[in-house]
């Protein structure tokens, strides 16, 4: 499975970094909502992990944070480092799903991991690992796959499971194949509040009005149903 996500991105990744700017789902659905959960980040060491190709990590530099990013995808981590040239030392490959050996307790003020935890059959040890780096009553903020959006998209019959499911991309240039788990609600709260966290809020998000000239028929979906969810969480 690991190799699979991997090989897709590896893939899609030169045109996902070409379309995140203004590709409706990333720039005015996903990206907007997850900001709106950011405290004022100048002057905080913030962990990006699965930081893709680096437009997060950009926009929060920009704004006086102090930003180290990481990538399963050795792809995407060298066009973080294009996007971010004079930080090129800030991003690193590693995998989402392992010990982050390369920081110590407390490190950071806040930790972002924005559309990657679905890739994880289990979330125990990352989140695990995001308390473990974080500052006492640091922040988490995590955008995710809406569990019930997904439970109807992928037709499930299994809702209580995490269920392996895939799809295919069109978006992206050549059609890439997309594994990844659906899970329950219950699974996305409770590897939180049972590894050192609260939830302070939750958004389930609504495109900004720039999504319609791009994309009618979503942005009317995602006003009557949502496709993500985003996060809030505060180390106890």
């Amino acid at each position: 499975m690991k190799d699979l996500i991997l090989q897709a991105y590896e893939q899609l990744a030169f045109k996902y970094s070409e379309l995140i700017e203004y590709k409706p789902h990333n720039a005015y659905y996903d990206r907007p909502n997850t900001l709106s959960l950011l405290p004022d980040v100048a002057g905080k060491k913030i962990l990006d992990a699965a930081c893709g190709p680096g437009k997060y990590a950009q926009i929060l530099l920009s704004q006086g944070a102090q930003v180290t990013g990481f990538d399963l995808s050795p792809t995407m981590v060298s066009l973080a480092k294009e996007r971010n040239p004079e930080y090129q030392n800030n991003f690193y490959v590693h995998d989402l799903s392992a010990p982050f050996e390369q920081h110590s307790d407390g490190t950071f003020d806040l930790v972002l991991c924005a559309l990657a935890l679905h890739y994880l059959p289990d979330w125990t040890l990352t989140i695990q690992e995001f308390c473990r780096v974080l500052k006492p009553n640091g922040t988490l903020i995590v955008s995710m796959e809406h569990p019930f959006f997904e439970y109807n998209y992928f037709q499930s019959t299994k809702y209580f499971e995490v269920e392996h499911v895939k799809c295919v991309w069109k978006g992206f240039g050549s059609p890439v194949e997309i594994n990844s788990f659906r899970r329950p609600l219950s699974e996305c709260i409770t590897p939180l509040t049972d590894n050192g966290f609260y939830i302070d809020k939750l958004v389930e998000p609504k495109p900004t009005p720039e999504f319609e000239a791009l994309d009618p028929k979503h942005f009317k979906e995602l006003n009557a149903f949502p496709a993500f969810m985003c996060i809030r969480a505060v180390k106890k």
